[in-house]
């Protein structure tokens, strides 16, 4: 069954306009995201110790990452600790996967 065209760019747009994307988006929230992959778990000052922006741009980054659903934080004593959230992301990484794959198969089925 195919879908409209209408309906399948809103489909596709919504998929590509999510939080996760915005907040991929930009740079310096990737070199955010690169250090706490290397670190593994980690607060915002050792995050800032590796990055040229000053801590309270770090924080803010941070906390995008977080309401994004990339990130996940936890008090440790006077410090919240940041890690990856991967079974938030692989999720949300797999049903824009399906998505697009379910628009492709509709509107730009391979050619024979």
């Amino acid at each position: 069954m195919h879908m409209s065209t209408r309906s399948l760019g809103k489909q596709l747009s919504e998929v590509l306009d999510t939080r996760v994307f915005r907040a991929l988006a930009e740079p310096a929230r990737i070199d955010v995201l690169r250090t706490v992959m290397i670190h593994g778990p980690c607060d915002v000052e050792t995050i800032a110790a590796e990055l040229p922006q000053d801590r309270s741009v770090i924080s803010r980054h941070l906390q995008q990452l977080e309401d994004a659903g990339v990130l996940i934080s936890e008090r440790e004593g006077r410090r919240r600790l940041y890690r990856i959230d991967g079974p938030a992301l692989l999720q949300t990484f797999e049903r824009i996967h399906q998505t697009i794959k379910n628009v492709v198969a509709s509107c730009c089925p391979p050619q024979k």
